[in-house]
């Protein structure tokens, strides 16, 4: 039986994958099927290699959102032990599109943020998509801090298409609040590690991915602004999204080679909603190397590091005839 959620340009592998998993569905195969069966699976992997290899942009956003893609919960079971949930901002609610919490990783205690987009329809209503409110960021923010006055290093999972920018959001504080956390982030003296495991939009994602390591998934993407939001206000037309995905450069690939990540996590073959289990095994042993080689640096040394990493971000150049020189 075919998946419930196809790509468009995954649809000739799940075809051939159908047609492999009929011809193994039968009984007592002759030694002739068999070698069919092999040949099939061998063009199948084949296939997957290359389709995922030359993803253009929008195809990778397309990934990212996939409905089947391992989201924060998933990676609470499957990365992290002993999560406890930390509820509530002190002031105005508990925002379902962060959640934060203690949790142990490979024997080590951490405070894990990250976003809640949800897998069923009241889920995703409850987490509003994973479109965080100001409520959301003030509570990830005094987690935050409440790790760094015990020395726990923070892990950020982000997954967000942006910030909620609905009228009540703004007149709580949305930019405020995110401005905030963008500011008080980069004064925390334990080691901070964020990886975009899905959807890396806007203000909503560097809402919490002020880190020491910066990494994101194979199929992610990190972004000023969503590619839809982009489109709105280049072209005032949504239709146009996969042109601004190519014109927006935020793949994984572009990512590293503009120097807005240091990492970028392979995915299981045909991604990682094919392969919860193996993309989780590769994100343990990605966070628990990344945390080794920040925990014995000093705090100021820390601070410092962080701070010229984003400082050096984005590249300008200046023309001196201009400025009589």
């Amino acid at each position: 039986m075919a998946p419930l959620h196809q790509l468009p340009f995954e649809k000739p592998l799940y075809e051939l994958e159908e047609r492999i998993l009929r011809l193994e569905a039968q009984q007592a195969p002759t030694p002739a099927e068999k070698e069919i069966m092999r040949r099939m699976r061998v063009e199948l992997t084949q296939m997957t290699r290359e389709r995922y290899a030359n993803l253009d942009p929008w195809q990778t956003v397309m990934v990212s959102r996939h409905p089947d893609r391992p989201q924060t919960p998933d990676y609470l079971e499957l990365v992290f032990d002993e999560f406890v949930e930390l509820h509530g901002d002190k002031s105005f609610g508990d925002d379902r599109a962060i959640i934060t919490g203690f949790a142990r990783l490979a024997g080590r205690k951490v405070m894990l943020v990250g976003h809640q987009k949800g897998r069923n329809l009241k889920e995703r209503n409850e987490c509003c998509y994973g479109l965080a409110h100001p409520e959301g960021y003030r509570k990830a923010m005094q987690k935050m801090e409440m790790a760094s006055r015990y020395g726990l290093p923070i892990i950020c999972l982000i997954d967000t298409p942006g910030a909620y920018p609905g009228i009540g959001a703004e007149e709580r504080g949305q930019a405020y609040n995110i401005a905030v956390n963008l500011r008080d982030m980069s004064t925390l003296e334990v080691p901070i590690v964020c990886v975009v495991i899905g959807e890396g939009g806007s203000g909503g994602a560097l809402g919490i991915g002020i880190g020491d390591h910066v990494a994101v998934l194979e199929y992610a993407y990190y972004s000023v602004i969503s590619p839809e939001g982009c489109a709105g206000i280049l072209w005032k037309s949504a239709k146009h999204a996969d042109k601004a995905a190519r014109a927006l450069r935020f793949t994984s690939k572009d990512l590293v080679q503009l120097g807005v990540v240091d990492e970028v996590i392979p995915e299981p073959l045909g991604g990682a909603h094919r392969d919860h289990f193996k993309m989780a095994a590769t994100l343990k042993g990605r966070l628990v190397e990344a945390l080794s080689h920040l925990e014995g640096l000093p705090a100021t040394e820390l601070l410092e590091r962080r701070y010229q990493r984003f400082r050096k971000i984005g590249v300008f150049y200046e023309d001196s005839t201009e400025a009589g020189v």
